[in-house]
């Protein structure tokens, strides 16, 4: 089987020539085409089906949106599989992508890795286009990537990676205790590390949020559950009282028609 062969319809070139570099040192991606606006996205969706095998689609551009692109998919009945990278991710916007039939939402930024790992998913899964995204997961992911953002957590250190891990994990394994001897393992295997270096970059993790975050989510999140005043949470209270934040957020209907 030959490399599975990307459209990459999306305005920003820093993230695109990105992509286009990333995928170019890997041996079962390409990036074929580049589209910058819905327009050109279009056009070649139509006039170049041999040249793809799945698209990569942002939501915000120029002249026609990602939602204007998938809606052109739909209605034509291209037999093409999307993945929708977006830093627009509000639920509304989630239910309409998946109704749409995105295969899955990425929020930007993003991992490159991630994307690969979406991709080589997308284009080996045996599903057929119409809604096969899996809306909670997503807006899990979602919910936990705008609040790391929001209290400060950066993006490129590992310990953000970790503790958007370890709230995943507490979530939907339901852990209250034995965070280092329950989620702690499962991080350092996943990113082939080790158990120490794990609550180390967690902890430098928060220690970067106390000092750079959003003060009053802060306070919204911890206030009941520690003196924000005089300490900073554990690595344990960080990521718990995350993770409890997410099943009351979870617990309301996503939408209602």
């Amino acid at each position: 089987m030959g490399k599975t062969r990307l459209l990459v319809i999306d305005d920003n070139e820093t993230l695109v020539n990105m992509i286009k570099d990333y995928f170019a040192k890997t041996p079962n991606i390409e990036v074929s085409l580049t589209a910058k606006d819905g327009n050109e996205g279009i056009l070649f969706i139509d006039n170049k089906k041999e040249e793809y095998d799945l698209i990569i689609l942002d939501l915000i551009m120029p002249y026609k949106d990602g939602i204007s692109v998938l809606e052109y998919i739909n209605n034509n009945r291209i037999d093409k599989k999307v993945i929708v990278e977006t830093s627009y991710n509000t639920p509304e916007i989630i239910h309409k992508v998946a109704i749409l039939g995105a295969y899955y939402l990425l929020v930007k930024p993003f991992e490159l890795q991630e994307l690969e790992k979406k991709v080589l998913e997308t284009i080996n899964s045996n599903e057929h286009i119409g809604g096969t995204i899996d809306l909670i997961h997503n807006n899990l992911e979602v919910f936990i990537t705008k609040t790391l953002h929001e209290l400060g957590v950066p993006s490129h250190i590992k310990g953000y990676q970790y503790i958007r891990e370890g709230i995943i994990l507490v979530y939907e394994n339901n852990v209250t205790i034995g965070i280092t001897k329950e989620i702690y393992p499962v991080i350092a295997k996943k990113y082939d590390s080790t158990v120490p270096n794990v609550e180390r970059a967690i902890r430098h993790a928060i220690e970067v949020s106390w000092n750079r975050g959003n003060w009053d989510l802060m306070e919204d999140i911890f206030g009941n559950s520690i003196d924000i005043d005089k300490a900073k949470p554990t690595n344990s209270e960080f990521i718990i009282t995350i993770a409890d934040k997410l099943r009351l957020e979870f617990s309301k209907p996503l939408l209602t028609n």
